[in-house]
């Protein structure tokens, strides 16, 4: 959505929120659609442990990627702002707030995430 303000136009953020029951635990996804990326939260309690940013360089195929804060040792916000910038072509902030205590559930997520920005593109 675009707005004017002081007769200049401008991309208005939009949020888009969905969640899903993933190996018996429920997992909330916050999207906040910025001009030029967007910023994803996912987690199961409402807390910002971590923040990643990601976005596509034109001098590497592998997008460029640094955790603003949190845990170093916890790749999981690294890794998914790549994988989404990769795909979306944009610069992506994650923050990945779910225990790594099966790998199956970072799989599952990301796949609900994928699932998500197929049938709303508008919201990336």
């Amino acid at each position: 959505m675009t707005e004017t303000q002081n007769g200049e136009a401008f991309d208005a953020i939009s949020v888009h929120n969905f969640s899903e029951k993933i190996l018996e635990q429920v997992v909330h996804f916050h999207v906040m659609k910025l001009s030029g990326g967007f910023f994803l939260w996912v987690g199961s309690t409402p807390v910002l442990s971590n923040l990643a940013v990601s976005m596509s360089s034109k001098y590497d195929s592998v997008p460029l990627s640094t955790l603003v804060i949190g845990d170093p040792s916890n790749t999981a916000p690294n890794s998914l702002a790549q994988r989404l910038a990769k795909k979306t072509k944009k610069q992506v902030f994650v923050s990945y707030s779910l225990p790594v205590t099966d790998s199956n559930l970072g799989l599952l997520v990301e796949n609900r995430i994928k699932k998500e920005l197929e049938l709303h593109p508008e919201h990336f």
